[in-house]
């Protein structure tokens, strides 16, 4: 040390505790003076420390903890170069060999957090924090450790912005996971909460921008889940397959988080998410058992204390975690090979069980809902859907005594995923084989509880081009029943698969009461023309062939009288009113283009009622 600066170190010995915060700044301009005030100010924390005379540790270490929060202003090139002087000193003070144990403790209990916001400062400052903290985790307590890891995650700041702030926190945690030699499985899952809460916050964050501290935070939260498994080899007995079972919860909520990804390069994950499902087979889970369900059962039936703790009800997104570890196998060889899996072997195992396909697409609909997936994830979920569907779906099926009914609410609510996908897909190809998809899953369902999902996605549907659609297969379906009614008992082509059942809920007034509900909407009033156009000519079509099909007599014969006057009579006024009010404005070409888009169901109504009116008049 220099003469000069040795005299600046006797002057600030001289000060004592005695300075002032501008005094503190003013040190930090010299680069060798803020480290010799650093110095002094530490060695009176630790002689604090080790004379215990304080009430509590924050007040042992209140001049550092002044001192390190005055280095966070000024400009930021300042703050990068005292930034790296400050944790320099601070790494080779707590890693001395002469420090008294109790002193690194105190201070890795107050300074951990505010040592880690300098990790945002630089690349060199990220470094030294991450050795900081890693020292600690490797000298102190670990159950002490995993407690100030946890508050220091759960700290509510700007820092949850930052994914450099987490990096040597999740790095920190995961050694001291693999030093614990007690209550290992308790104390992972209490810190179980704050590192997902965390790794959710950061999920919405991801993109390719700066993507470098994005993808060394998503290796720092699967560094764990390799702790974890490394912990988990050391043990014997209930609490290994505990802890097993927390670990597969883990590595499929990870697996639901970072598939968020608006930017569509998902590629750009294969490596992390080959990483977690190479995590899979020691977990016990299968592609076959993820894309069924069963494994998810086996996981949140383990004794894992009660399902309403805070642990388990972080794990919200498990089953989303569960079909995409599945999605990514489709999208990548290396991945499926991580897993250890021939997802080739799974599917024609599911394309030879109707249940198991059932269970698939109910998986599959997390992907397709989820806002937060990317179109690329919910475009492979539909292409391995079809792959399952291919080929297999037949009448066999329908007319079998499965037993479809706990299955419905969640056919249901994937259909409706699938709706949206058609709706909303940028992609033409997508929304045509999403369209593909739905009737592929249709024709997979007995009859009577495809009618009622198809009535159900009428009903519940706020798109007008969809309900046209749905119509039109609901006209599909009644076609193929009349076609089937109408072959000869003792034809050869017949067969077991052909055979229907005595009754069908495509043929009868289930169908027109579809066709009411379109023609005459239960809110009141008649159907918006011409926004609701599409959906009034699909309805009108299928009346009309009802009409053509159904023979003189039966139960919907009876109704013809009904939907002439409480149908299509209104439906008639209601055009021939718009057609004057168009006739009347002063925008011819805005007139003409309304007239043009009111004449195609204008002619199928015409049409309807003159076939109405003619099968009123047979029956009198």
């Amino acid at each position: 040390m220099s003469t000069t600066v040795r005299a600046e170190a006797d002057a600030l010995e001289g000060e004592g505790d005695d300075f002032s915060r501008e005094s503190l700044i003013d040190s930090q301009s010299d680069p060798l003076l803020l480290r010799l005030r650093l110095h002094q100010t530490l060695t009176t924390s630790a002689n604090t420390i080790e004379s215990g005379d304080y009430r509590d540790s924050a007040e042992a270490v209140s001049p550092l903890l002044d001192f390190l929060e005055s280095s966070y202003h000024g400009c930021d090139e300042a703050l990068k170069r005292n930034g790296v002087e400050i944790l320099t000193e601070l790494l080779a003070f707590v890693s001395s060999p002469s420090l008294d144990q109790v002193v690194r403790d105190v201070f890795s209990v107050e300074l951990l957090k505010v040592i880690a916001k300098l990790a945002i400062v630089s690349d060199k400052c990220h470094e030294i924090v991450e050795r900081i903290v890693g020292h600690f985790a490797a000298t102190c307590s670990p159950r002490d450790m995993v407690l100030v890891l946890c508050e220091a995650f759960d700290t509510p700041s700007k820092m949850f912005e930052e994914p450099t702030y987490f990096g040597p926190l999740l790095s920190g945690l995961s050694e001291v996971f693999l030093r614990m030699q007690r209550r290992q499985f308790e104390q992972i899952k209490s810190a179980m909460p704050v590192v997902l809460k965390v790794l959710k916050n950061m999920s919405h964050e991801l993109d390719n921008e700066g993507g470098y501290y994005f993808h060394s935070f998503i290796q720092g939260v699967i560094s764990i889940a390799m702790s974890i498994r490394e912990v988990c080899k050391k043990l014997e007995g209930g609490r290994k397959e505990d802890l097993r079972a927390l670990l597969g919860l883990f590595v499929l909520q990870i697996m639901a988080f970072i598939s968020h990804d608006s930017t569509e390069q998902v590629l750009v994950y294969v490596p992390f998410v080959s990483q977690l499902s190479n995590l899979l087979p020691f977990c016990n889970l299968s592609y076959l058992g993820l894309l069924t369900g069963s494994d998810i059962e086996k996981l949140t039936s383990s004794d894992q204390g009660e399902k309403t703790d805070d642990c388990m009800l972080c794990f919200s997104h498990i089953k989303h975690g569960a079909a995409l570890s599945v999605v990514w196998g489709h999208i990548s060889d290396e991945v499926m090979k991580a897993a250890e899996e021939d997802l080739a072997v799974v599917i024609d195992n599911l394309r030879n069980s109707q249940t198991g396909r059932w269970e698939a697409v109910g998986m599959i609909k997390y992907v397709l809902s989820s806002i937060d997936q990317p179109w690329e994830l919910k475009k492979q979920a539909i292409d391995l859907l079809l792959s399952v569907t291919d080929g297999k779906t037949s009448q066999k099926y329908n007319y079998e005594h499965a037993d479809c009914s706990i299955y419905l609410p969640s056919l249901f609510s994937a259909a409706q995923a699938i709706e949206n996908v058609i709706v909303y897909a940028p992609d033409a190809i997508l929304r045509k084989n999403s369209f593909a998809l739905l009737k592929r899953i249709l024709d997979d369902i007995p009859p009577y509880q495809r009618f009622d999902i198809l009535k159900a996605l009428i009903t519940n549907s706020n798109y007008p081009s969809m309900i046209a659609i749905l119509m039109d297969l609901v006209k599909e379906e009644v076609s193929k029943e009349y076609k089937q009614k109408c072959l000869p008992k003792n034809d050869d082509t017949v067969g077991v698969e052909n055979e229907l059942p005595s009754r069908s809920p495509f043929l009868g007034l289930n169908v027109l009461q579809l066709v009411e509900y379109v023609l005459k909407p239960p809110k009141g009033g008649h159907p918006s023309i011409p926004e609701e156009s599409d959906a009034v000519l699909s309805a009108l079509n299928l009346f009309r062939f009802i009409l053509i099909a159904e023979s003189t007599t039966g139960p919907v014969k009876e109704n013809f009288a009904e939907g002439l006057h409480g149908w299509l009579l209104p439906l008639r006024t209601l055009v021939s009113r718009i057609e004057a009010e168009n006739s009347r404005k002063d925008d011819e070409q805005l007139a003409i283009d309304t007239i043009c888009s009111l004449n195609p169901f204008q002619f199928v109504l015409y049409r309807c009622i003159e076939l109405v009116e003619e099968r009123l008049k047979c029956r009198s």
